[in-house]
């Protein structure tokens, strides 16, 4: 039977994820078929933490802190914040075949050792909430330490996602440290916080210019032979779902707004999916390289000679820690 809506046509292309915290949105999507993934990040907890709705579910995540008493005052906002991450994945988790993501906190992208310690707290939590270590996927911003950090938590176990990524050495990196997915960013994170900087394309999966990028991580990839899952991510519209698709990635994920449009469209002919973006792949050109030798220098000086790449990764750490900082802020509120 052929798809009716474009919301079902991608589901049969790609593996869909849901890039949301909103258990009603999720569920109202899920009616047909299960999502793969569930992906978060700082902005997502913060919308969710902020709703008058979610009132109950903040305290129990206070309540929840106060009573283990595991933490300290320095570190309690963000302790209540990593166990409401939590309670918001355990929700939609009846509705996902795959993990559960969590995002470590943007303020440690750049210390390796405190990267794992949030990541090992944030299994932990999900532990004791009932989700086994091996239903969870952190994920991590695709610094060099980053990186490294990921490469540790793969030899004991924790599954990772590279994020916040723009460049296909980021990609190899990831890759290189055992992560099980990398999600290349369409559009630059700023453009969710203000509108007016998204650029409109006619033909997103040719013209847009994360489109050969992001074609390039995939053939790059497939060409080393690498494990790494590519998940593209950041998304605005449904028309930059089907370029996204066309570049025949191996999931993708989508906010509450895009599963909304994709579900309220009709199928659109199967023509729109192939493949029209003429990048390849830059195996030749990084099958050699070692990007997490000498603590990630090489992918810190890759990051930083490419100055599109080191603004959209400063600016992404900028706004998740802004998030971060309010969601904190909300939670002193409650306490005070």
């Amino acid at each position: 039977m052929s798809a009716t809506t474009l919301l079902a046509q991608v589901r049969k292309l790609c593996i869909l994820d849901a890039d949301t915290n909103d258990f009603e949105a999720a569920e109202k999507y899920a009616e047909t078929a299960k999502y793969c993934e569930m992906t978060s990040n700082q902005a997502l907890v913060y919308g969710q933490a902020v709703r008058p709705d979610r009132l109950d579910l903040v305290r129990s995540a206070i309540r929840y802190v106060q009573e283990e008493d595991k933490g300290s005052p320095e570190t309690f906002e963000l302790d209540v914040l990593d166990v409401l991450t939590v309670k918001l994945g355990k929700e939609i988790y009846p509705l996902i075949t795959g993990n559960l993501h969590a995002q470590t906190t943007p303020s440690v992208a750049y210390d390796t050792e405190k990267t794992i310690e949030h990541a090992k707290k944030l299994v932990s939590i999900y532990e004791a909430h009932g989700i086994p270590k091996n239903r969870v996927c952190i994920k991590i911003p695709t610094t060099g330490e980053g990186v490294l950090a990921c490469k540790y938590l793969a030899t004991i176990g924790i599954q990772t996602l590279a994020t916040a990524v723009f460049s296909v050495p980021q990609a190899v990196a990831a890759s290189q440290a055992g992560c099980i997915f990398v999600a290349p960013y369409f559009n630059e994170l700023r453009v969710h916080f203000e509108p007016s900087l998204w650029k409109d394309y006619e033909l997103p999966g040719v013209e847009h210019p994360l489109s050969p990028v992001i074609r390039s991580i995939i053939l790059t990839l497939k060409a080393l032979d690498s494990k790494t899952k590519v998940m593209p991510a950041s998304i605005v519209t449904s028309k930059e779902v089907i370029g996204l698709v066309s570049l025949n990635p191996d999931h993708i994920t989508l906010s509450a707004s895009v599963l909304e449009q994709l579900a309220a469209l009709p199928a659109v002919d199967d023509s729109l999916f192939e493949c029209k973006n003429s990048a390849g792949s830059a195996f030749e050109k990084y099958h050699d390289s070692d990007f997490l030798a000498n603590g990630g220098a090489a992918l810190r000086v890759a990051i930083e000679t490419d100055e599109e790449t080191a603004r959209k990764m400063k600016d992404a750490l900028l706004l998740f820690g802004e998030c971060e900082d309010k969601a904190r802020a909300y939670v002193r509120s409650l306490v005070d």
